[in-house]
């Protein structure tokens, strides 16, 4: 199928509005939901990782369906629970309403952010899927820009319980749609091959090169999500200003956009399995860059440059390492494969950091841990890279 660049901007928009509306607005709503149902901070915090689980937990069940010709019925009616978990959420009066919505909402987002739209693109555009995946992620990183203010004003302006039926509106009026009116005449199935098993999804979860790309997915999604909720703490550890440790965590989606539009730009000019294994390792020379400088505050910010520069050209490469390196005619199943690893990844990463933290080291030792599992990632990758090459 020739690439659609119609498609992949309409496609990119609703991603725009679903991590906005969803994932980014639930730091705003967190408080004025406490206030409202008389919930600690651990009790609200909760529910976001309900969230994450039951995406988690669906995300190889979606990936079979959409690899079934599936994606439209899939990502439509994904849009539509979003749209009616978000109303719900609206009149919640109780801590169980609230946790069934959130993992309602986790249901939906395994419908319908990255994993399932890059398998999408990936079985439409087998040939320029790369390029499709780079315009979602630069488009969907704007996310926060955009909706962490209007949702802000939202809020302020309504009530947050009216602001949730603004934002169920856009689902139900914008993404749904879009998603009916896109995804129409998907790829037919990838038919098995003569042994039938030699081409089944479970066949390539036993091999080396989807195991391998498991450890560097699973790895570098635990680096990448431990840091954020402690990057505040950790900037002024190192003996940054009060003003840089605020303005340098809110510039790192900044500078993952353009880290993003670096490689839509320039990614023709470089050996694509070269780019694939040289970006994942600014995550670890990120962080061996603040633990050589401890206490300097070049060090921090020289972290800060290259952990965003990686965390957003890594998107792309998690996103298509198993269509490159192991299948494209599975690559949604086996990405969903990996969703529960992942999801217990993000949701427990955050809390070994935070454990290891002491008054006297602070982070040196959670920072050391993260070094050492980003370098076995990024082997892992370059190994499945070795593997799966030598094959072709």
């Amino acid at each position: 199928m020739r690439y659609d660049r119609r498609l992949v901007g309409w496609l990119s928009l609703a991603q725009l509005i679903t991590w906005g509306s969803v994932f980014y607005t639930f730091s705003l709503l967190m408080e004025p939901v406490e206030r409202d149902l008389g919930l600690t901070r651990a009790q609200s915090s909760l529910a976001f990782s309900l969230a994450l689980l039951a995406e988690g937990a669906l995300a190889y069940p979606v990936g079979r369906w959409i690899d079934r010709g599936h994606e439209r019925a899939l990502m439509t009616g994904g849009s539509l629970l979003v749209a009616a978990c978000l109303a719900l959420h609206s009149a919640v009066t109780s801590v169980a309403g609230f946790y069934m919505v959130w993992a309602g909402l986790g249901a939906g987002l395994a419908a319908t952010l990255y994993s399932p739209v890059f398998a999408v693109v990936t079985r439409r555009f087998p040939q320029d899927f790369r390029r499709a995946i780079i315009t979602l992620t630069f488009l969907g990183g704007l996310a926060s820009t955009v909706f962490i203010p209007l949702s802000a004003w939202l809020i302020q302006s309504l009530g947050w319980r009216q602001a949730l039926w603004v934002l169920a509106a856009l689902q139900l009026l914008v993404c749904a749609p879009l998603h009916a009116l896109l995804l129409r005449n998907a790829p037919a199935r990838a038919q098995p091959g003569a042994s039938g098993e030699a081409q089944s999804p479970a066949a390539y979860l036993r091999s080396a090169p989807f195991l391998l790309i498991g450890v560097f997915v699973v790895g570098m999604m635990g680096v990448t999500a431990a840091l954020p909720p402690h990057m505040i703490s950790l900037l002024r550890g190192n003996g940054l200003a009060e003003a840089w440790v605020i303005a340098i965590p809110a510039s790192i989606g900044v500078i993952q956009v353009l880290g993003r539009l670096l490689l839509y730009f320039f990614e023709h000019h470089f050996d694509l399995h070269l780019a694939n294994r040289l970006i994942p390792t600014l995550i670890p020379l990120g962080l061996a860059a603040l633990l050589a400088g401890a206490g300097h505050p070049w060090a921090a910010l020289l972290f800060v440059v290259l952990y965003g520069l990686g965390n957003g050209m890594m998107t792309i490469v998690k996103g298509t390492a198993i269509a490159q390196y192991v299948s494209r005619d599975h690559v949604a199943s086996l990405n969903g494969a990996l969703g529960l690893p992942s999801a217990l990844a993000r949701a427990l990463a955050p809390l070994l950091l935070g454990l290891l933290w002491s008054a006297e080291a602070g982070y040196l030792w959670g920072l050391w841990l993260l070094l050492a599992v980003s370098i076995v990632a990024v082997l892992a990758l370059f190994l499945a890279q070795r593997k799966a090459l030598a094959v072709t």
